[in-house]
């Protein structure tokens, strides 16, 4: 199931993401609905590789210097939209001091989009331009097919991108993240193990 918009009456409510059948996901982006299926094991595997090496260092501090709350799939509310799903964010402790009890109501410094079959258009040509207007200073981009992370950074209300690693690139240090080392490469052949 590639994505799709929802017909809804009027602007698009939390409401119409409770009526979505099982395995379909909502989200709320400008007033409208978007749907598409849950994301395949690869997709969600990556995902969980990638949190477990910026958590230790980014999250908990150990080792590394802290400083951010990092989430899987985290509910975040903006204007226009009551619920969109990074599939990772980031927010600087700096601007959150503590951690929000239900839903996100600040818009995260970092995102990380898994761009699978079903998402790839979807993560480009909504999510992407949303996150700029949003004033998200970095979004990584990890694409399943080409093996890729595509780095950027909001400058002036655009994307600039500062980087494409791919799963040949063993040891990375980007944006925002730089002061650790990325085992970019070995995610990747963990995930080979997995399949």
């Amino acid at each position: 199931m590639a994505y799709g918009k929802r017909e809804t009456e009027g602007v698009a409510t939390l409401a119409d993401i409770e009526a979505l059948p099982e395995g379909v996901v909502g989200e709320i982006i400008d007033g409208t609905l978007y749907t598409h299926a849950r994301p395949g094991g690869g997709h969600v595997y990556l995902g969980l590789r990638l949190f477990g090496e910026l958590d230790g260092p980014f999250l908990l501090g150990n080792p590394g210097p802290g400083g951010w709350w990092l989430m899987v799939e985290p509910g975040v509310r903006a204007a226009g939209s009551p619920e969109f799903v990074p599939d990772l964010a980031g927010w600087r402790r700096e601007r959150v001091a503590t951690l929000p009890e239900r839903q996100w109501t600040l818009p995260p410094d970092w995102v990380c989009e898994i761009l699978s079959p079903s998402t790839r258009a979807y993560d480009l040509n909504i999510k992407r331009p949303f996150y700029a207007r949003l004033g998200i200073r970095h979004l990584w981009l990890i694409d399943m097919v080409s093996r890729t992370l595509t780095v950027s950074e909001l400058r002036d209300g655009q994307w600039a991108e500062l980087g494409v690693y791919t799963d040949g690139d063993s040891l990375i240090r980007i944006p925002p993240f730089e002061d650790v080392e990325l085992r970019w490469g070995w995610l990747w052949r963990s995930l080979q193990q997995a399949d």
